[in-house]
């Protein structure tokens, strides 16, 4: 921000101390002085041969001096605090992502900008990002805080971010029925940024971290799951009609079931198999 003007008068304040700086030994020598001749002055003070005027005019004389000094002394500092009213700082260390204003524009405070811009900068402290999920009404007693998560980003699909829940929203959003939730990363990665999309997986527990980016795991939503002769097995759709493939399951994985054999990555399998669907039946693909 603009500072020429508060600059000058700090420098003038400057000045003002220095002066009365370089005053001041030339007062404490005029008191030392007239404090012996007072002494002197004291014992003829009974015959009325000195006064003590002149004694009492060079201590008045140090007095204003010193009072001078101190007066200096304030208003330098008040030119240095009006200096750093000129000064805009970051309430954190981070990073700037947007420049709001330009030179020459007019910034005021957010109550106060109807008309000119309410933001020189937009910061961001790039280690405490979170990401935000809507959890179900009729699942958010499974989460608690400190849950372990794991997160997928759009922009890295393959990549895996271990998390953890840092924050369950106390409040609903009736027209969803979704509770809000907040995970944190549980280490910084330079590669995620502000405002990216993501999906979160709430874990029963942590992954070790040996296992974190490690091989993919295939995975599927319990109702693709149906028993048949005591197997449990999935309707994988090949060339537009199904086959019923047995499948040896693992454990969960959020709210879905690890598939250990039996499947492919990217096999397409039919959710809710009714009771008389069986391997080559036809079967047409809705839309996604």
């Amino acid at each position: 921000m603009e500072s020429d003007d508060v600059a000058a008068a700090l420098a003038q304040a400057q000045a003002n101390l220095a002066v009365a700086r370089a005053h001041l030994p030339q007062s404490q020598a005029d008191r030392q002085e007239t404090a012996i001749q007072f002494e002197r002055y004291q014992k003829l003070l009974a015959e009325q041969l000195v006064s003590r005027a002149d004694f009492d005019a060079a201590e008045a004389r140090y007095k204003r001096a010193v009072a001078s000094v101190s007066a200096d002394s304030a208003t330098i500092r008040a030119a240095a605090a009006a200096l750093e009213n000129t000064n805009i700082r970051a309430p954190f260390d981070g990073t700037v992502l947007t420049k709001n204003a330009d030179v020459g524009e007019i910034v005021a405070p957010f109550g106060s900008a109807s008309s000119a811009r309410a933001a020189v900068v937009s910061i961001a402290d790039m280690s405490s990002l979170e990401v935000e999920a809507d959890v179900s009404e009729s699942n958010i007693q499974r989460i608690k805080p400190g849950q372990p998560c794991e997160i997928v980003l759009d922009a890295y699909p393959d990549t895996r971010y271990p998390g953890a829940v840092s924050k369950i929203v106390p409040t609903a959003d009736r027209a969803k029925a979704t509770v809000l939730t907040k995970i944190k990363f549980v280490e910084h990665n330079e590669r995620v940024l502000p405002e990216m999309s993501a999906k979160v997986t709430f874990l029963s527990k942590a992954i070790d971290k040996s296992e974190t980016n490690s091989a993919k795991k295939i995975v599927i939503p319990p109702a693709a799951i149906t028993a048949r002769d005591n197997a449990k097995i999935v309707f994988v759709v090949r060339d537009d009609r199904v086959v019923e493939t047995s499948v040896e399951l693992g454990g969960e994985v959020g709210s879905s079931l690890e598939v250990v054999s039996g499947l492919s990555m990217g096999d397409c399998v039919v959710l809710n198999p009714p009771e008389k669907m069986a391997t080559g039946m036809k079967v047409i693909l809705g839309e996604k």
